[in-house]
């Protein structure tokens, strides 16, 4: 570790000033005053998911985050929790935790840098201009050290950046790969620009899904900022906490989180709902950074036939194109997004092993999961719904 670098752990973002942690999380937006191309990183949002007890006592994440000073200034952060579980991570690790305990190790409790109930990509190691190399090796060191200290199992560091798994990889962590579906904003002007850019049977098939969709017999509305009001927030809630309860058998958030998020990041916020009689009936919870929409949650109390494709893929597109906004991200798996025009991504993930056993068996899991991953890409790629050729007959 840098000799004049020092590290310390916090247990709670009130222990931090929202401008020091920013100006490593998000610097753009403290600069310029516009948006954080991450907001999933800000103090924030981190601090909603402390103050509603989402994260904390009882949730199985503990943060500890990661502060590196340098001459008491603070240079660089990273959102780390002591993890009792596996659940809300998205980057699976169920087999390795079976098989450190069969083989007569704890696996739990963990080290864990990430987003919480977040699959989205972004820095991890959030270190201020000028100081990325230095800041980010001693995050890096502080927390193997932090893990092996305490005798840890393992230290994880989710959905990160290309650039820290390069500068991680040349510090021995092992690297993992994944994928997700993301639609990219090739210029379009509009929907139909889009459409265009498809094969005729999927352009079809999307134009009678948001036709069937659309015909629900009520209205779709897009609303952010100060459009969003407190029913609104109840509405969702209630979809949240159906969804929430079928997924993962309780919901991760609690009901104040999404309070303080009205309150706090309002701005960054785009919820779709469909209104029926006045009242909503279904809803998608998207988040807004720089160049990108981040697709998160979705719910329902009344089901009508691609209801949820328009909500949470179509109206993001429309979104983004208004915008214009680049990417739109919408949330772990489900190749149903590949029809819809999200295309596989790989995303990464950087891991550490205490034990050097257990480690090298999973380097040698990895090596062969990262050839299927990829495989996998091609593959789905290939059945994307763009044309084929620009040749291909644009009539439908």
């Amino acid at each position: 570790m840098t000799q004049d670098i020092e590290i310390s752990v916090i247990d709670s973002l009130a222990a931090i000033s929202d401008r020091e942690w920013d100006a490593c999380a998000a610097p753009e937006a403290l600069h310029d005053g516009g948006r954080a191309e991450d907001p999933f990183v800000t103090h924030r949002f981190l601090s909603a998911l402390e103050e509603s007890s989402s994260v904390g006592p009882g949730t199985g994440w503990s943060p500890r985050h990661l502060i590196a000073r340098r001459d008491d200034e603070v240079i660089a952060v990273a959102p780390m929790y002591v993890k009792s579980h596996s659940q809300g991570e998205y980057i699976f690790d169920h087999s390795w935790a079976h098989a450190y305990e069969r083989a007569g190790g704890h696996y739990y409790p963990k080290l864990q840098i990430a987003v919480p109930f977040t699959p989205v990509t972004g820095r991890r190691l959030l270190a201020r201009p000028g100081d990325e190399i230095a800041g980010l090796s001693a995050l890096v060191q502080g927390a193997v050290q932090l893990a092996d200290q305490n005798n840890l199992s393992s230290l994880h560091i989710t959905f990160c950046s290309d650039d820290e798994v390069a500068a991680g990889k040349a510090m021995g962590l092992l690297h993992r790969t994944s994928q997700q579906f993301h639609w990219d904003n090739e210029g379009y002007r509009t929907f139909d620009d889009f459409l265009a850019r498809l094969s005729s049977r999927k352009r079809k098939n999307i134009r009678k899904e948001r036709a069937q969709a659309q015909g629900f017999g009520g209205e779709i509305i897009q609303l952010t900022g100060d459009a969003l009001r407190p029913e609104h927030w109840d509405a969702f809630w209630e979809f949240y906490q159906d969804t929430g309860a079928r997924k993962w058998g309780s919901p991760y958030l609690t009901r104040a989180f999404f309070d303080l998020v009205h309150e706090t990041m309002r701005d960054d916020v785009l919820l779709v709902l469909a209104i029926e009689d006045g009242h909503p009936i279904a809803g998608a919870l998207n988040f807004i950074g720089s160049d990108r929409l981040f697709g998160r949650y979705w719910g329902s109390t009344e089901y009508y036939p691609s209801l949820h494709f328009e909500l949470c893929y179509y109206q993001a597109i429309d979104f983004a194109i208004a915008q214009g906004l680049s990417r739109v991200e919408a949330g772990a798996q489900g190749e149903h997004k590949l029809a819809r025009g999200y295309l596989p991504n790989t995303t990464h993930s950087l891991h550490w092993a205490r034990d050097p056993g257990f480690g090298r068996a999973i380097a040698d899991y990895l090596e062969a999961e990262r050839a299927a991953v990829d495989e996998e890409i091609e593959i789905l790629t290939s059945y994307g719904p763009f044309k084929s050729t620009q040749n291909e007959s644009d009539h439908d």
